[in-house]
């Protein structure tokens, strides 16, 4: 065991010679890396490495990047001056984002601030209090009590969720005492920590892959983050929150929190290779820095990123790695496959058209749920030729109580004319039934039919993928061309899919009109 450093008092009077502070320098060089440690996070890092790992440190440059990011939030809030801006971090895994971030900045802090407080969340207890067992067993090993004397734990408050630091002074009888400092509590984001305040709040994965393919699990995360946020805060002014996480959904909690107005936040985002994802890099000049167009070449090489493809697949890959989570020309339909045509092609090559309606039967006034689901209507139509291709002519889309979206299928039927089949969408059970029947009614005078789908919304997209991504469908210049390309850009990831499923149905039945005449 090193010996232990004798930290010299200072004067409030005068400052020592600087023959002195050689000669202290000298004598015990462990205050050299006391200094250096105080002055630079990276270095910290550097030096602690070896209680935190067995493994050879492989330092990169977004490692160093990111340290004198999370220095420089913490040290304007140890000047008490209001906080620059939150930080949000999206990196691969396997980029030491949790070492930095979640294990060792809370130590490096308590080392110069003894008094700042932490909550750190994470998805799981597990992992959250795997993390902070990490942290404390660098700031109780032999190597950091020899540099850092003074920093201890608190006796009766070690445990992994909740410990507090404490500060060893001596008073002028050079007797020992303990200044109660700040904690580090660690929890589940379902864990909350009512009750806790904290210069520093630390989400670090806040969900995870498999909860983020549910849109009502991510709506559940991002209504406990936005609570977190405005009530675990010691200073609305200065308390600094950090998000770290690879992107995984649309709507994931990096997403929402950026799309919150008013927020000052730094986005750092580092794609794993830049070959596909150039674009996703912020701030943009730190593309200088890639390698080969790598952001890691030896954590992240070109085989190893080959591999994750494969583990991960097209979704997986492209938000983990990517940073975007989804392939850079879409998912299950890439998106730039399809040409947005100005007008109509000339009649005479329209064998048929159909308005397919995927039904909802809520008024969104109804429900504060911004994910309530939409009624849509989609009219595709079927051109001469081969290969055989699709034009998405209409979108009718909007939340409806069911009277009201009675009234819309009706006013559209009119608007398209007779000439255009109807279909809707019979939802199962006995109440889907009556109402298939109630529209059926309702159009007597049209070409009408309920549908009762089989599969779910990806089985049943496959065959319109296909055709989209031969470059085979084609969409008529109009305002919903965006909000629906934005739809099926993040299939089936996306926050919607009621545009995708008309589409979907629409195009099965123009093939079973074609294959059946054939």
């Amino acid at each position: 065991m090193n010996p232990t450093i004798k930290i010299p008092e200072r004067s409030t009077r005068t400052k020592a010679p600087k023959k002195l502070i050689r000669k202290a320098l000298v004598d015990n060089p462990y205050l050299i890396i006391r200094e250096l440690c105080h002055r630079n996070f990276s270095y910290f890092v550097k030096y602690f490495w070896s209680e935190y790992s067995t493994e050879k440190l492989e330092w990169n440059w977004h490692m160093e990047y990111i340290c004198k990011e999370l220095q420089l939030v913490a040290e304007n809030l140890a000047e008490g001056k209001p906080k620059i801006h939150d930080l949000l971090i999206n990196v691969p895994p396997g980029t030491t984002k949790t070492t930095l971030v979640t294990i060792m900045f809370n130590d490096w802090c308590w080392c110069k601030w003894y008094w700042m407080e932490f909550i750190c969340w994470s998805h799981a207890d597990k992992l959250t209090l795997e993390n902070a067992e990490q942290a404390r067993d660098i700031l109780l090993s032999d190597k950091f009590q020899t540099i850092f004397p003074e920093i201890g734990l608190k006796a009766d408050k070690g445990g992994l969720g909740n410990y507090r630091v404490v500060k060893k002074v001596f008073n002028t009888g050079r007797v020992q005492r303990q200044l109660n400092g700040g904690n580090r509590l660690s929890t589940s984001i379902e864990g909350a920590g009512i009750g806790f305040h904290a210069h520093f709040l630390i989400f670090d994965d806040p969900c995870n892959p498999k909860q983020s393919y549910s849109s009502t699990q991510l709506s559940e995360i991002n209504k406990l983050i936005d609570s977190l946020l405005s009530t675990r805060k010691i200073s609305k002014t200065r308390s600094v929150v950090i998000m770290v996480m690879q992107r995984l959904a649309e709507g994931d909690p990096s997403e929402h929190w950026l799309k919150k107005s008013g927020k000052n936040i730094k986005h750092i985002c580092l794609p794993g290779e830049i070959f596909n994802y150039r674009d996703q890099v912020k701030p943009a000049g730190l593309i200088r820095y890639y390698k080969d167009g790598l952001l890691d070449p030896v954590r992240l090489t070109k085989e190893n990123l080959e591999e994750l493809e494969v583990g991960l697949g097209t979704y997986g890959y492209s938000g983990q790695v990517g940073q975007t989570p989804v392939s850079p020309q879409g998912g299950m339909f890439k998106v730039n496959m399809a040409t947005i045509i100005k007008e109509m092609p000339s009649p005479s090559r329209i064998e048929r058209i159909v308005r397919y309606w995927d039904k909802a039967g809520t008024k969104e006034p109804l429900q504060k749920s911004k994910h309530v689901c939409y009624t849509v209507g989609t009219k595709i139509a079927l051109l001469s030729g081969i290969p055989k291709t699709y034009v998405i002519m209409d979108v009718i889309r909007g939340r409806w109580s069911s009277d009201e979206r009675e009234d819309v299928i009706y006013n559209t039927a009119v608007m398209d004319g007779p000439e255009v089949y109807i279909y809707h969408e019979q939802e199962p059970g006995s109440g889907g039934k009556q109402s298939a029947e109630q529209t059926n009614e309702m159009l007597t005078d049209f070409m009408v039919e309920s549908d009762l789908p089989v599969g779910d919304k990806i089985f049943r997209a496959d065959p319109l993928s296909a055709c989209w991504n031969k470059g085979r469908v084609m969409l008529l210049e109009g305002a919903w061309n965006s909000e629906y390309l934005h739809e099926f850009k993040f299939f089936p990831l996306s926050t919607y899919k009621d545009q995708v499923d008309s589409t979907s149905g629409g195009y099965q039945k123009l093939s079973m009109m074609r294959m059946a005449e054939v």
